[in-house]
C-alpha cells in the first residue's frame, strides 16, 4: 500500500507533545538511545510507472517518515511508492525517539525510462528516453475493428472506411508522464461515455510488445466491448500504427488498428468517404445559404425557408474523391446568380489542394481550375473552409474570410 503524507504531518512528528509520554530523567529530559534509522529499497521495473519498495530498518525510533524525494512524504514499512518519471530520487528517512531525532544520509534511486520498450515508445510518444502523449483514433483502412476466434482466425473485419462517424472519430490519448489514457468521443454511439483511465504498461518478452492494462473498470481502447482484466495485448507497434487485441471473456477477441489522431485527415475521410462522395445543398433547412462577412455571415443576405432553393440548384451534385478531384454536376440547368437564373449547365471537373484551414474552419479546399464553385455561381474565390462536417451533413464558407471580404455559407447534406 502507498502511504503518502503532506508537509504538514512533519510538524506532527516532530512536535515536543509526542514526547510527553516519554521516560525523562529527574531534570525533564528524555532519555534513550540517538535513533539510527536506515533502510532499504527494492525497485520494481516488471512494469510501468515503476513502483519502489521501501523497507524499515530503524532502531531506536518510534516515529519515522519517508521523504520519496519527489516532493511526496510517507509512514509505514515497508511503504510502496510509484513513481511515474523516471530519473534519480533523493530519499531519506526521518526517525524520532527517546534520544531525539536522526535522518540518513540522501540515498539515490534510479527509476528506470519505458521508453526503451519499442511498444511503450510507440504508444506515448517517447521524445528521447522521456514520455510523452500520443493521440489515436481508428484507422480508415479495412480491419480497423476484427473479431478472433480462440485460434485467431478472422470471424469478422470492418471494411474500409466503413465505420459509423460516431465511432470513427473517437480519439485515444496515452500518456506516457502520467500514466493515463483518455477516451474523447466527440460524438458519442449511444453508451460510449468519455472519460480517462490510468494504465499500467507491462513489457513483453521474447520479442513481444508488451500489454496496456487500464485501471478503470469499463475502460476500453477501440471497440466498447468488456475485456476482462481491461488489458490489451499490443500486436504492432509504430509511429503510425498501433494494433491491439483484448481477449473477451468467451475466448474470442477484439483486435482493433489505430492510427495517429490528424483532425485535418479526419475531415477529409468524411468529404470523401475514402474514396469519393457526393453532397448536394441541403433544401430541408432553412438559411441553406447565407451572405455576409466573416464577422457577420447572414448580414447581406439571411438565407430563405426551408425549399426554397430553385430546383435548378436544389438538384446540383457536388463531388469529391480523396485523390483531390472535385466534380460538380449541374443536371439539366445552373443556377446563374445576378438575376440571370437558371441557365445552361456549368458542370465541371476541377483539381484541388486540400489542408488546413485559414483562419476559422475545421479544413479548407482550393479548387485549381478558375470559375470552379459549389453552390452559388459568384462565390468570392476559390477557397471553400469546412465549418463542420459529419458523415451525414456539412458546413462550408465559400471565401477565405478575409476582413470585410464577402462569404458564403452553405449547409449541405451527403446524397
Amino acid at each position: 500500500m502507498r502511504h503518502t503524507w503532506t508537509k504538514a504531518a512533519w510538524v506532527v512528528l516532530a512536535s515536543p507533545l509526542l514526547f510527553t509520554a516519554c521516560e525523562k530523567d529527574d531534570h525533564g529530559k528524555l532519555e534513550g538511545a540517538l535513533p539510527a534509522p536506515s533502510f532499504s529499497s527494492a525497485v520494481n521495473a516488471t512494469q510501468f510507472p515503476v513502483t519502489v519498495t521501501f523497507t524499515d530498518n530503524t532502531q531506536n525510533a518510534f516515529v519515522t517518515q519517508w521523504e520519496f524525494g519527489d516532493g511526496t512524504i510517507g509512514k509505514g514499512s515497508p511503504a510502496t511508492h510509484t513513481y511515474n518519471t523516471p530519473g534519480t530520487y533523493k530519499v531519506r528517512l526521518n526517525a524520532s525517539g527517546k534520544g531525539g531525532y536522526n535522518a540518513t544520509p540522501l540515498a539515490d534511486v534510479i527509476v528506470p525510462t519505458a521508453c526503451g520498450n519499442t511498444g511503450f515508445a510507440a504508444l506515448v510518444g517517447c521524445n528521447g528516453t522521456a514520455p510523452s502523449a500520443r493521440v489515436w483514433t481508428f484507422s480508415a483502412a479495412a480491419g480497423a475493428i476484427k473479431r478472433l476466434d480462440a485460434n485467431n482466425n478472422v470471424i469478422s473485419s470492418s471494411a474500409a472506411n466503413s465505420l459509423a462517424s460516431c465511432q470513427a472519430d473517437d480519439q485515444f490519448t496515452f500518456s506516457g508522464s502520467s500514466f493515463t489514457m483518455t477516451y474523447t468521443a466527440n460524438n458519442a454511439c449511444g453508451s460510449e461515455v468519455a472519460g480517462s483511465s490510468g494504465f499500467v504498461y507491462k513489457p513483453g518478452s521474447n520479442g513481444s510488445l508488451g500489454q496496456i492494462v487500464l485501471g478503470t473498470a469499463g475502460a476500453f481502447v477501440g471497440e466498447n466491448v468488456a475485456v476482462p482484466n481491461q488489458t490489451y495485448d499490443i500486436m504492432e507497434a509504430s509511429s503510425t500504427l498501433l494494433r491491439l487485441r483484448g481477449t473477451l471473456a468467451n475466448g474470442t477477441k477484439t483486435e482493433v488498428t489505430l492510427v495517429p489522431f490528424d483532425a485535418v485527415t479526419r475531415v477529409k475521410q468524411l468529404l470523401t468517404a475514402g474514396t469519393q462522395k457526393t453532397w448536394m445543398l441541403d433544401n430541408s433547412q432553412s438559411a441553406a445559404i447565407t451572405v455576409g462577412t466573416e464577422a457577420l455571415p447572414t448580414d447581406y443576405y439571411p438565407g430563405g425557408a426551408a425549399g426554397s432553393l430553385p430546383p435548378c440548384q436544389a438538384d446540383d451534385e457536388f463531388t469529391f474523391s480523396a485523390s483531390d478531384v472535385y466534380t460538380y454536376d449541374a443536371k439539366a440547368e445552373t443556377l446563374v446568380a445576378g438575376g440571370v437564373g437558371c441557365s445552361a449547365p456549368r458542370s465541371t471537373t476541377s483539381p484541388m489542394t486540400f489542408g488546413p484551414a485559414d483562419g476559422t474552419g475545421l479544413a479548407q479546399f482550393v479548387f485549381s481550375k478558375a470559375g470552379t464553385f459549389i453552390g452559388i455561381t459568384d462565390a468570392p474565390d476559390l477557397t471553400y473552409r469546412i465549418l463542420s462536417i459529419t458523415d451525414k451533413n456539412m458546413v462550408l464558407r465559400a471565401g477565405a474570410g478575409k476582413s470585410g471580404a464577402t462569404v458564403f455559407t452553405m449547409k449541405l447534406v451527403a446524397k
